[in-house]
C-alpha cells in the first residue's frame, strides 16, 4: 500500500462558497436556445430563497449539450443578475484535459468565483492520470477548484488517497461528493482540509453531521428554502429539527432523483409547473410528460404545505 503523509485537520474548514448551493438548471427557450433572461430570473429567485452559491453548467445544467460560448454567456448573465450576493461556480469538466483548461480560463474571464471539474469520462484514466488532470486544471487559473466525484456517470472514481494528495494543491479546495461512499468520505475528511459538499440530496444532514461543508442540490432548484432549513436547524444545535426537515424533503428527493429520469429532466418539469424559467431539455434527453410533471407538482405542494 502506498504511504500517504497525514494532513492535520484540527477543525472543519470554513465553507469556501457558503453552505447551501444549488446545481442550477440551464433554462432554454421552447425553440431550444439559451434563455439568458430566464437564467437571470431563476438565479435571483434561488438567491432570495436562501442559496449561498449557484453551480452553473454542471450535470443538472446539461453541460454536455451546451457550447463553450453558451457556458461563458451563462456565467456573465447570472453574475449580472446576482452581483456579489452569492458565489458562482462554473462547471468546466470534459473528457479532454486541454478543453477543460480552456473552459476554466474562459470561466475566469466571465466572472466565476470558482470552478467545478468532473473526472474525465469515457476514457477511464488511471488514478495517476486523474491526479495529473486535476493538477493541470488547477494550475490553469487563479480560481479555486472543486473536484466533482461522480463515478456513476464518469466511470472513474477519484479515490480517497488521490483526493488526499490533491488536497495539497493550494487551489484545490473542495469536493462535490456523489460517490456514495461514506467511509471513503470520512477518510478524506479526517486527513485533508477539503470542504465536502454532498451532491446527493438525501445526504445533506448526514454529511454535515460528520464535518461536511454543505450541499450542491438539484432539488433546491424548486425548493431552496427547504434544504437551507436543514442546515440552519443543525447548525443552531437543534438536531431533532434538522432530522425532521431532512425526512420532510425525502418524498420530493425520491420523486426527482430516483424515479428513473435524470435530475435535469425532473427539475425542469417541476419548474415549468411552477411557472418558473426552465424550458425543455436538449437531446438526447427528453422532456418529462404531463403526468410526470403533475406528479412532481403534487409532491412539491405537500412539502410546502408542511
Amino acid at each position: 500500500m502506498t504511504h500517504i503523509p497525514r494532513t492535520t485537520a484540527t477543525a472543519t474548514p470554513a465553507p469556501p462558497f457558503g453552505r447551501a448551493l444549488c446545481a442550477m438548471v440551464t433554462p432554454f427557450t421552447e425553440a431550444g436556445a439559451l434563455d439568458l433572461d430566464g437564467a437571470a430570473l431563476l438565479a435571483d429567485r434561488l438567491v432570495r430563497g436562501g442559496c449561498d452559491g449557484l453551480v452553473l453548467s454542471g450535470t443538472t445544467g446539461e453541460s454536455p449539450t451546451t457550447t463553450d460560448a453558451e457556458k461563458s454567456a451563462l456565467v456573465r448573465a447570472v453574475r449580472e443578475a446576482v452581483g456579489s450576493r452569492v458565489s458562482i461556480l462554473a462547471g468546466v469538466g470534459t473528457a479532454d484535459t486541454r478543453h477543460t483548461v480552456e473552459l476554466a480560463q474562459e470561466a475566469e474571464k466571465a466572472g466565476a468565483d470558482g470552478l467545478l471539474a468532473v473526472t474525465p469520462y469515457y476514457s477511464r484514466p488511471p488514478q495517476d492520470a486523474v491526479e495529473a488532470h486535476f493538477r493541470e486544471v488547477a494550475d490553469a487559473t487563479g480560481l479555486p477548484l472543486v473536484l466533482y466525484d461522480i463515478p456513476g456517470r464518469t466511470g472513474t472514481r477519484i479515490e480517497p488517497d488521490t483526493l488526499i494528495r490533491l488536497a495539497g494543491h493550494p487551489r484545490i479546495v473542495a469536493v462535490k461528493d456523489c460517490a456514495y461512499d461514506l467511509l471513503g468520505t470520512q477518510k478524506v475528511l479526517a486527513r485533508a482540509e477539503l470542504a465536502y459538499y454532498t451532491g446527493c440530496d438525501e445526504y445533506v444532514l448526514a454529511l454535515r453531521a460528520i464535518g461536511g461543508a454543505g450541499y450542491v442540490s438539484t432539488v433546491a432548484n424548486a425548493a431552496p428554502g427547504a434544504f437551507r432549513a436543514i442546515l440552519d436547524a443543525f447548525d443552531s444545535g437543534d438536531t431533532a429539527e434538522a432530522a425532521r426537515r431532512q425526512r420532510q424533503v425525502i418524498p420530493l428527493v425520491e420523486s426527482m432523483m430516483s424515479a428513473g429520469l435524470p435530475g435535469a429532466v425532473t427539475a425542469k418539469a417541476l419548474l415549468g409547473r411552477l411557472g418558473l424559467p426552465a424550458g425543455p431539455v436538449r437531446a438526447p434527453l427528453r422532456s418529462a410528460g404531463p403526468e410526470v410533471a403533475d406528479g412532481l407538482l403534487a409532491v412539491y405542494e405537500e412539502l410546502v404545505a408542511c
